[in-house]
């Protein structure tokens, strides 16, 4: 046990100076929080006092890359520009998921409460945020934003993954979308939902490996879809627990039927 101690306190002593985790998610927490005052208890009474407030997020943000050692090689005073410059997009994308959040659900009351409450549109945010940065090629820091979203809300979505615009994650808990997917306009999933690998060997890395869900399709809970030459045809409709492995042409419907058996007790 004294060999074990001394062992720890070797790799304590001699790792990297760096921010946590905590800190790297409350920065992307902070850039959330300016894009949507609905997020935010401060508030700006002039157009400079919002921009200061962003600029103290971009110079923290260089500390943190700086800080991080995500990319000894990377340019990283070109990838905090080119973040900051992204946010416009960034923002239309996350409003239109709003937008289309409130259309689709008959329980949300206004798109406020969408942007307050709704775990899908905070991770499918974090993931445009993550996303930006992996287009930089950051390794680390998208994946650490990634993993406190899905800790938050239950929901996984590898930065690496490609998805469109007006997307609707409906309830969320337990989906997982893989790094190589693919996803088109206008999809919505439901919770349980998982957009998998059928390959999980390391020599499969960089490979797409994860299916390629076009536009307008709907995927119901408990279902799972496997495997990079997997694609589900626009408009198309995926039942629940639907095991899926091979592809489908647009316009289908694919459903699980279950041998359910109904018994009335008081008739046994």
């Amino acid at each position: 046990m004294k060999n074990f101690y001394e062992y720890l306190f070797i790799q304590h002593k001699e790792a990297i100076d760096m921010p946590s985790n905590v800190r790297i998610w409350e920065w992307a927490r902070e850039v959330f929080r300016l894009l949507f005052p609905e997020r935010n208890s401060k508030k700006f009474h002039t157009v400079d006092a919002l921009k200061a407030s962003f600029k103290i997020l971009e110079n923290e943000f260089l500390d943190l890359l700086l800080k991080t050692h995500d990319c000894k090689d990377c340019d990283h005073f070109g990838i905090v520009h080119n973040f900051f410059e992204a946010l416009p997009i960034l923002y239309e994308s996350m409003i239109n998921d709003a937008q289309t959040i409130y259309d689709g659900d008959p329980a949300a009351q206004s798109l406020h409460e969408v942007i307050r409450t709704y775990p899908g549109f905070l991770a499918t945010c974090i993931y445009r945020m993550a996303h930006q940065l992996w287009l930089d090629r950051l390794p680390l820091i998208p994946r650490i934003l990634a993993e406190y979203a899905h800790e938050r809300t239950g929901i996984d979505i590898h930065p690496g993954a490609q998805i469109g615009s007006h997307f609707h994650i409906d309830h969320g808990t337990g989906v997982v979308i893989g790094e190589t997917c693919k996803i088109g306009d206008y999809v919505k999933i439901y919770q349980g939902v998982t957009l998998g690998a059928l390959s999980v060997n390391k020599f499969m890395a960089g490979a797409q490996r994860h299916p390629v869900i076009e536009d307008y399709v709907i995927i119901y809970s408990g279902a799972t879809i496997l495997g990079g030459n997997t694609k589900i045809g626009h408009h198309s409709v995926i039942g629940g627990n639907v095991w899926l492995t091979n592809s489908i042409d647009p316009y289908t419907k694919v459903y699980h039927q279950p041998n359910t058996k109904i018994i009335d007790t008081n008739k046994e």
